[in-house]
């Protein structure tokens, strides 16, 4: 592949509902353009986490290069990336989309459009990007293509007519689909000779060569040797390679106007890269930075606590380095009397976290306990201040609280209309508001509600998974604070609260939660050498309780016979014992218990 004038080169993203073939798409580009070598050719190929192996979803965005020949001679660059589809990394979409001029829109053709889909499909507008639009697994029995073309255009706004019919798994019109990016994606618009413009979109640290950039070149060129100032921090390096990915790195003479590729300017301290952050030369360079990406917002918090308490300074490297590759993640220390020194964590969502946990302990080789998740909530104290509270531990004190404002969201749930009665049953019993419901060609229904964020971030998505048989998605955005009526509930042993146990419930579920917790803890408490009281109290007001008997050692068995007196006398002697351990001693709790109840909560 030759170096491209602008003209011929193209950057654009594939974007779609989680599971309608975006991975399989691009093995199919890969192989057609004979990006990678037959022999090492597998599937998933983009795919290099274990994790997204294993689960069969993408997690990270993946940029890769491709050289096509048109069908009219013409020799193209290709920028494309892969990305995920799941709703908790919807940022990585959107990072992904700043990087491009245009995006291929997958629709499956059994499936039909679902939440993502018209998600992923407004964010691409929202950045002026041009639309392809592509109808996937059309060799499937189930595959209805007319009804899917129908609901692009009812539901999405699109015109469906010139969309691609394209089977990712076994090839057909996947090269109609290249010739339709190169026929209607604009090529890139930037000056080759004005001062460098780079947008940092990604980042990766690599130990020797420290911090790697993905970027984006809006204006200008980047080169070995090209002194760089990153502006958000000011600092300057010197570039010692520039490359393209192969989807490996691969180095270049350059990254012209318009390229996507990556820099490597020995950048070792992980903070200066940031994603968003724009690429510009140390003499001469641009005063204005490009406008980058809005802060995320974590909607979900939980603590990380290291099993071994050396692994603490592991844990934070850990962090800082998944911080650089995920800009969603956000995190700052924390101490626990119950489980130590740990973090505070923000995540997108639960299966967010739920990725980092497990990518901590696969990369980094670190055991860690997660809290049990929490949203932020809004407190209104009586002297009028208003904060945000993520740690249940910081709520103030009830009798200072004029109001608690609960994160709120509006869900769109897209479902077959023979599973309408189940879903929305579901959310119902999720304290949900009715906002609408609009009917789509082929049996299809957009379900609106709005209810509370907390309700859907634990187990939500896998019950309606299982009312619709896997066939209903869902969406949601945040639209605001709503006051509620909501408590904290604690746990106490031996009438001494459990920090990392602690919970802000509503008001109504406030018994069941702490009944659940209480008889968790007393099946995973070992039993001690005294009586243990295990409660959840809610202020001052017990409201669940659950008793741990002493463990009892037989201390009359060395008596054989004799006068009873002697046998009563030992066990009097225990009892008091006993009493004694009881008034000073504190109960051990194993972390191994405190594991198995925050798993099970999570």
């Amino acid at each position: 592949m030759r170096d491209s004038p602008q003209e011929f080169v193209r950057n654009f993203s594939i974007i779609a509902h989680i599971d309608h073939g975006k991975t399989t798409l691009m093995d199919r580009m890969l192989e057609i353009t004979r990006t990678v070598d037959p022999r090492q050719m597998r599937e998933q190929f983009l795919d290099a986490m274990a994790l997204e192996r294993e689960r069969g979803i993408t997690i990270k965005m993946h940029p890769v290069t491709l050289g096509y020949t048109a069908r009219d001679g013409e020799e193209y660059k290709l920028n494309i990336i892969d990305t995920p589809g799941h709703v908790d990394f919807t940022y990585e979409v959107s990072r992904s989309l700043a990087a491009c001029d245009g995006a291929v829109l997958l629709v499956d053709a059994s499936q039909g459009v679902e939440a993502q889909t018209v998600a992923n499909a407004l964010l691409a507008v929202g950045n002026g990007l041009a639309l392809v639009p592509a109808i996937n697994k059309i060799d499937l029995a189930a595959a209805d293509v007319d009804v899917t073309r129908d609901e692009l255009e009812e539901v999405v706004g699109i015109d469906a007519a010139e969309a691609v019919l394209v089977s990712a798994k076994d090839g057909t019109n996947v090269v109609e689909l290249l010739e339709a990016v190169v026929a209607r994606v604009p090529p890139p618009t930037g000056d080759a000779g004005a001062p460098l413009r780079a947008l940092i979109f990604d980042a990766q640290y690599d130990p020797h060569r420290g911090v790697l950039a993905y970027v984006r070149v809006v204006d200008g060129a980047l080169r070995r040797g090209t002194r760089i100032r990153l502006m958000a921090s000011d600092r300057v390096y010197e570039v010692n390679e520039v490359g393209i990915f192969k989807p490996a790195m691969a180095a270049t003479d350059e990254l012209a106007a318009g390229d996507v590729g990556y820099v490597a300017a020995n950048v070792k301290e992980i903070a200066e890269a940031r994603v968003g952050d724009t690429v510009t030369y140390a003499e001469g360079g641009v005063a204005k930075a490009l406008p980058g990406y809005r802060e995320v917002k974590p909607m979900v918090f939980a603590s990380l606590f290291p099993v071994e308490a050396d692994d603490y300074d592991p844990l934070k490297r850990g962090l800082e380095k998944l911080a650089l590759n995920d800009a969603s993640l956000s995190w700052q220390a924390e101490e626990s009397a119950a489980l130590g020194f740990g973090f505070r964590c923000g995540f997108l969502g639960v299966l967010h976290m739920e990725i980092v946990r497990e990518r901590l302990e696969r990369e980094y080789e670190l055991e860690v306990i997660t809290t049990t998740p929490h949203v932020a909530y809004e407190v209104t104290t009586r002297d009028g201040r208003t904060q945000s509270v993520e740690n249940p531990a910081k709520l103030p004190d009830p009798a200072g609280i004029e109001i608690i404002g609960e994160p709120f969201v509006e869900a769109t749930v897209y479902t077959p209309a023979r599973y309408i009665g189940p879903v929305v049953e579901l959310l119902k019993g999720r304290r949900g508001e009715h906002v609408s419901m609009e009917f789509f060609a082929g049996d299809r229904v957009a379900v609106k509600y709005r209810l509370p964020l907390v309700e859907i971030i634990v187990d939500f998505f896998d019950k309606l998974k299982a009312l619709s048989q896997g066939y209903a998605s869902l969406d949601y955005g945040h639209v605001g604070y709503r006051p509620s009526k909501m408590v904290k509930l604690d746990v106490l042993l031996n009438g001494k609260a459990v920090d990392a146990l602690s919970v802000i419930v509503h008001e109504e579920r406030a018994y069941r939660r702490g009944r659940e917790l209480v008889t968790k803890l007393r099946r995973e408490i070992p039993r001690q050498l005294y009586e243990v009281v295990i409660q959840a109290a809610v202020g001052s007001r017990v409201i669940a309780r659950e008793t741990l008997k002493p463990a009892r050692k037989n201390v009359t068995a060395k008596c054989y016979g004799g006068d009873v007196t002697r046998k009563r006398k030992l066990l009097e002697k225990q009892k008091a014992g006993k009493k004694r351990m009881k008034q000073v001693g504190n109960v051990a709790v194993p972390q191994e218990a405190f594991l198995a109840v925050l798993r099970t909560e999570n």
